[in-house]
């Protein structure tokens, strides 16, 4: 670890974070009845039941030598330490019987947390600490670790089946109308990616290598693309149409016969005439009719399908951040709307909402430039691949964070969703998917040149 990214204290509001971050998982665990440990939501990734041992197995194995926690090694130290990536390779095997009983991870997450906070809040430990400060900065990567693993969760809840977990209210009916769809032209001007190497406040390594790039002037839209724009894609048989995708996108649509997004659902009987068929949106504990002004989730191969259809491009990663964050007078913001810090009426994030909400809801969120919606309710896909800024290096604790994604094969998004924590919405933060994954809550808009 470089002595520029460390957190120079163990800051008092790290536990109380932590204990929060827990809650906000455990809730989610709530929501599962027993037997729904066992489901596999998703066919690339692990059973529910190995996210109930990861979190507690990810913090006992990061924070154990710097703690000196005395815990007796595990097995489920190893058989929770690494999830899935959807890249490649066949679908995992593995059958309930596999995986231990909910009890005994209940319990082994039980020693983990108890020793962790023992130590944690022992004022000897607290003094040596001094001199190793890069405790905070393992407490921030724990942290916020655990509140990509509620985002994780929340997805994936959201494609089990509804009789498999426990009801609360679903989302109300929203059939107002999209706004219109507008271009704004953004002037030629700086964007900055990263924070500076030396800077104090806590970024994954990726975030870090700061990089001021001139952006060309170019034209964004000024919402996130809706259902009802992207209703006019499939209507136009936009999934039938090879032109539109690449050739590896295409393959991937006939491969898994896809006709519209997979939060979309056909409310009528017959697929036959897409033009009249009714759409429902799959809410998280509810289905819907489809809500018009709504960002449309969807894969980023599917994105870049709608914009070449629409004749655009989607924007670049810096492209994206010189919307977001730049100002006609020329200066950068620390979110679009300003320097003030996230609160609920700037934007759909930080858990307040299980779904989506109209794009046009939080005006109060609009960047200098007025651009919509930018941070919650949906990440956006950019046409960068995920790579390293200038001067990049890897945690030392972590060093496959994000070297590993460094393939080619993964896509820059920023912004957030509505189950984004508000830590995670600052300027570097940088998000990456593969491009045939649909089941994240990711949206789009378009640029032209």
């Amino acid at each position: 670890m470089t002595a520029s990214r460390v957190v120079t204290r163990l800051e008092p509001s790290l536990l109380t974070r932590l204990e929060n971050a827990r809650a906000n998982t455990d809730a989610l665990f709530a929501l599962l009845p027993p037997n729904s440990f066992y489901e596999r939501p998703i066919p690339a990734r692990h059973r529910l039941i190995f996210y109930l041992g990861h979190l507690e197995a990810f913090d006992r194995n990061l924070l154990s030598p710097a703690l000196e926690l005395g815990l007796e090694d595990s097995p489920f130290d190893k058989l929770f330490a690494f999830g899935i990536d959807p890249v490649g390779g066949g679908l995992p095997k593995d059958q309930p019987r596999d995986w231990p009983e909910i009890a005994q991870v209940e319990r082994y997450n039980r020693q983990v947390r108890a020793r962790l906070d023992e130590r944690l809040r022992d004022p000897s430990v607290t003094r040596a600490l001094t001199a190793s400060p890069e405790i905070g900065t393992l407490l921030h990567v724990a942290i916020e670790h655990r509140l990509m693993h509620a985002e994780t969760l929340a997805y994936l809840l959201h494609n089990l089946a509804l009789e498999k977990k426990l009801s609360k209210a679903g989302p109300a009916i929203d059939a107002r109308p999209a706004p219109d769809a507008k271009m704004v032209t953004i002037p030629s001007g700086i964007a900055t990616l990263g924070q500076p190497r030396h800077s104090l406040a806590f970024g994954w390594d990726n975030e870090f290598g700061m990089q001021r790039v001139l952006v060309p002037s170019f034209s964004i839209s000024a919402f996130p693309v809706t259902n009802a724009e992207y209703l006019k894609f499939v209507q136009a048989g936009g999934y039938q149409t090879g032109k539109y995708w690449r050739t590896e996108d295409w393959d991937w649509v006939r491969k898994e016969k896809l006709e519209h997004p997979l939060f979309w659902k056909r409310a009528s009987a017959s697929p036959a005439e897409d033009a009249k068929t009714k759409w429902e949106y799959r809410g998280m504990f509810a289905t819907i009719p489809l809500p018009p002004s709504w960002p449309v989730y969807v894969s980023y191969a599917e994105a870049s399908a709608f914009a070449k259809w629409a004749g655009r491009k989607l924007p670049t990663e810096e492209q994206w951040q010189r919307a977001a964050y730049g100002t006609p007078e020329g200066r950068e913001r620390a979110y679009p709307w300003g320097d003030e810090p996230a609160e609920f009426w700037r934007g759909n994030f930080n858990q307040d909402r299980w779904d989506p909400t109209g794009v046009d809801t939080h005006p109060e969120g609009a960047s200098g430039f007025g651009i919509y919606d930018l941070l919650g309710n949906g990440w956006e896909w950019t046409s960068t691949t995920f790579g390293p800024l200038p001067e990049f290096e890897p945690f030392e604790f972590y060093r496959g964070y994000s070297a590993d994604f460094f393939d080619g094969k993964h896509y820059v998004m920023k912004g957030g969703s509505a189950r984004t924590d508000a830590c995670m919405l600052r300027r570097s933060y940088r998000n990456w998917f593969q491009p045939h994954y649909p089941y994240i809550y990711s949206s789009f808009r378009c640029t032209e040149e």
